[in-house]
């Protein structure tokens, strides 16, 4: 892996000083950039589970391994097209607060509308999205829907833990490919460790946002086991994990790791 001259603490740095800027300078265009966000992780959603069900079709257990690797093409766009995703803002300005590069309220306000209208992007293009022929009368199997039912099943203790891993690895695949020259270094170092999270099937809010959404519009309302208490507690204990993820773990972890120090800094 090729690493450019920038630590992984002047990366986080950098990028918390460049959300605070962004929101400062003209909060609509800051609002836009995360309602983007929310469209390629629609669209990343969309071409997954078709191959996934695809896949299905070849062998059952290939499914899976097909959505998981063409998800990960979500964040190579989000990150290439330069929008605002909250589960990597919660790493980025942890660290800013921790670093006193952005103040308390100011991280607060840009990670609540970013995660607002992450959601707002994710509902309308999955509306939009469920009306094109791709998606029309989709079969109650579908990998769609079968993998949002899984998700609803899930126990509020596996929902907090398997948010914790997503964003402990999205948050690896952001700064990963941050700190890489090369673009096709970048690509595959996103493509495979976003892979394992999907593969594993963690929950990643921002995701659940247009997987949920898809499924609501493309089936004509709820499926079985979509409840507004179904769907508030996976997005609400998902947010958690997520945040201790990518917030405490990844970046108020390695600020503290790197407090003090004048011979090793990351």
């Amino acid at each position: 892996m090729e690493l450019d001259n920038q630590g992984l603490m002047l990366v986080l740095d950098k990028n918390a000083k460049k959300k605070e800027h962004l929101f400062q300078n003209s909060i609509p265009k800051y609002i836009f950039r995360a309602i983007l966000a929310g469209m390629y992780l629609t669209i990343g959603t969309a071409v997954a589970v078709t191959v996934g069900e695809k896949g299905n079709h070849i062998h059952p257990d290939l499914g899976k391994f097909f959505y998981a690797f063409t998800f990960s093409l979500s964040l190579v766009m989000i990150i290439y097209m330069d929008t605002e995703l909250g589960t990597s803002n919660m790493m980025y300005l942890t660290t800013g607060v921790s670093r006193n590069v952005v103040r308390v309220r100011r991280a607060l306000q840009i990670l609540f509308v970013c995660v607002f209208f992450n959601f707002i992007g994710g509902t309308i293009f999955s509306l939009m999205i469920a009306q094109t022929s791709t998606f029309a009368e989709l079969t109650s199997d579908h990998f769609l829907f079968t993998t949002v039912q899984a998700k609803l099943g899930k126990s509020a203790g596996q929902i907090v833990m398997e948010g914790i891993f997503a964003n402990v690895i999205v948050n690896t695949a952001i700064i990963s490919s941050a700190r890489m020259k090369d673009d096709a270094g970048k690509f595959f170092a996103i493509m495979f460790i976003i892979f394992i999270f999907a593969f594993l099937g963690f929950e990643h809010v921002i995701a659940n946002f247009s997987s949920f959404s898809m499924a609501f519009f493309i089936n004509g309302g709820a499926m079985e086991g979509m409840t507004v208490g179904s769907v508030l507690q996976n997005y609400a204990l998902a947010l958690i994990g997520n945040y201790i993820g990518g917030g405490l773990l990844i970046g108020l972890g390695y600020s503290w790791l790197n407090r003090g120090e004048t011979v090793y800094y990351d």
